[in-house]
């Protein structure tokens, strides 16, 4: 993979994803990735398991996290850390943001 040093966040679209979600890859490089996520209020991030460590922390809005079966009601400043293949999942109670960073790279979001 090529190396780029500089990512300039009005340049990069808003992803879509559906059902009140949208995504935007900040930056990346084989080993590690930063990806924005919002939510609408309700929106869902269905439960899913992945094989990459992820650390989520949370930059506005409110939200139920599910990680391993155990539930939080996380807000603004809080964070999580998910090892890899635990099953996850997140409900937005008040629209928001997330920001989460994956090692290494999630090359599924990249296709």
């Amino acid at each position: 993979m090529d190396i780029t040093n500089y990512f300039i966040g009005n340049e990069i679209p808003l992803e879509d994803l559906g059902g009140g979600v949208k995504r935007r890859i900040t930056a990346y490089n084989d080993n590690l990735m930063c990806v924005e996520v919002h939510f609408e209020k309700g929106a869902i991030g269905a439960l899913h398991s992945h094989p990459h460590e992820q650390i989520t922390y949370i930059v506005s809005g409110e939200f139920e996290f599910n990680i391993g079966g155990e539930k939080r009601v996380l807000r603004a400043g809080d964070s999580t850390f998910k090892q890899p293949d635990i099953e996850h999942g997140a409900v937005c109670l008040k629209e928001g943001m997330l920001l989460d960073i994956f090692t290494p790279c999630r090359e599924d979001f990249l296709k």
